[in-house]
C-alpha cells in the first residue's frame, strides 16, 4: 500500500442503463476504469406504483478511483453524461481515499518509463 499518490473515489448512482454513457464520459475525461454495481433506490422519486404494485427501481452504482488532480474534470464529465443536474436522475459525490492498494499499474508506469 502507498500514500504516494492522492486518490479520490467518485461514487455515481444512476438509473439502470445509464452507467455506460457515464463510464464513457469518465474515461474520456481521464478516468482509467470503474466498477459497476447494481442497487435499488429508495429516494423520494422511487415510491411509484404500477397497477397498485410497488416498482422496485433498479440503480447502477459506478465506483471510479481517480488521481485527485483529475477529479474535477472527471466529475464534470459524469454530471454532463448522466444529466445529474436534472431532478431524479441520480447523484454523484466524491470521497477522499487515504490509502489504496491494487492500483499497481499506476505505480509501475513510472518504473517502466511509460
Amino acid at each position: 500500500m502507498s500514500n504516494d499518490y492522492a486518490n479520490e473515489l467518485i461514487v455515481t448512482i444512476v438509473k439502470r442503463g445509464w452507467s455506460e454513457p457515464v463510464l464513457e464520459a469518465a474515461r474520456g475525461a481521464g478516468a482509467e476504469g470503474a466498477t459497476i454495481l447494481l442497487g435499488r433506490g429508495t429516494g423520494i422519486h422511487e415510491g411509484k406504483t404500477l397497477f397498485g404494485l410497488a416498482i422496485e427501481p433498479e440503480k447502477e452504482v459506478i465506483l471510479t478511483v481517480v488521481a485527485a488532480e483529475r477529479t474535477d474534470t472527471v466529475l464534470d464529465a459524469i454530471i454532463a453524461a448522466g444529466e445529474l443536474d436534472q431532478p431524479g436522475m441520480g447523484i454523484v459525490f466524491v470521497i477522499p481515499i487515504r490509502r489504496v492498494a491494487g492500483r499497481v499499474h499506476m505505480f509501475r508506469k513510472n518504473e517502466v518509463g511509460e
